[in-house]
């Protein structure tokens, strides 16, 4: 058994620190060099950092552990809003709480929080049917993400990013750089995929032989997976405030998270139901 925790403790190492050296530096980098803008560079590290989610779900999915999966998005979720707010008080941006955009982002991300405690308390198995569900909510909430953003944003905020975002259409960065990067991509994916696999055996294994309650397993899952999210938003924040633009190390910090959180539950999740049921 101490072997295979063992195994355990270090795929999932494994899969964070490819995530964090790796994958959310790479993004950042192929960010920077394409001149995109703050919430734009937010949204991409949302998907970025939800990589080790989906593998773990799928992984718990295919060996038929939904209860894993299910823990490990809630934790998931839990942590991240937890490691957000601690980003912000640490940065000492508290009064970003103010604007009604962030508000609102943060009333999202508590939703992706109730919405499996509900389910989980009243004993609601998820199935196919949520799926599509999932989805026009996953759908709704960029809506509202994106609609919140251009109307409560104060002005100052939308012009520093629009000059950003122009600045990038006219320098159009490194060709060679984008490339580059684009690769390192694919080959961090296929990395992590294959580090997966041996992950999604050793999960099986302690769940059949030793019979650890998946609720364990999700949750320590929630805890590693977690991470990714916590280096960018204190990386986002600490990136402008050396700009003296704190606001926008803000706005790409909440949108990293809202983007995470519902990607993790509604589309993460969704897969993991289809994989259960077809696989």
């Amino acid at each position: 058994m101490i072997l295979k925790i063992t195994e355990f403790i270090i795929y999932t190492s494994l899969i964070v620190l490819i995530s964090k050296y790796i994958l959310v530096q790479t993004i950042r980098k192929l960010a920077e060099n394409l001149n995109l803008k703050p919430k734009t560079v937010g949204n991409i590290s949302g998907y970025a950092t939800s990589i080790p989610e989906f593998l773990t779900v799928s992984i718990s999915s295919l060996n038929g552990l939904m209860d894993t999966s299910i823990f490990n998005i809630l934790s998931s979720n839990i942590i991240n809003f937890i490691q957000y707010i601690a980003s912000i008080i640490v940065n000492k941006n508290r009064e970003a709480f103010t604007n009604q955009a962030i508000k609102i982002d943060c009333v999202l991300v508590l939703i992706t929080i109730l919405i499996p405690i509900f389910l989980l308390w009243n004993n609601i198995e998820m199935d196919l049917n949520f799926v599509p569900i999932f989805f026009i909510l996953y759908a709704l909430f960029y809506y509202l993400n994106n609609n919140a953003n251009k109307l409560y944003l104060k002005k100052e905020n939308r012009e520093i990013e629009k000059k950003i975002e122009e600045e990038g259409r006219k320098e159009k960065g490194n060709t060679r750089k984008t490339l580059l990067y684009t690769l390192i991509l694919i080959g961090t994916g296929i990395l992590l995929y294959l580090i997966g696999e041996l992950l999604g055996g050793t999960l099986n294994y302690l769940y059949n032989e030793f019979n650890i309650p998946q609720i364990i397993i999700g949750v320590l899952l929630g805890l590693i997976t977690s991470i990714p999210e916590l280096i960018t938003f204190f990386e986002s924040q600490r990136q402008y405030k050396m700009q003296k633009n704190k606001m926008l190390g803000v706005i790409e910090a909440t949108n990293n998270l809202l983007t995470s959180n519902t990607l993790n539950l509604f589309l993460i999740q969704s897969i993991g139901i289809i994989i259960l049921k077809f696989l």
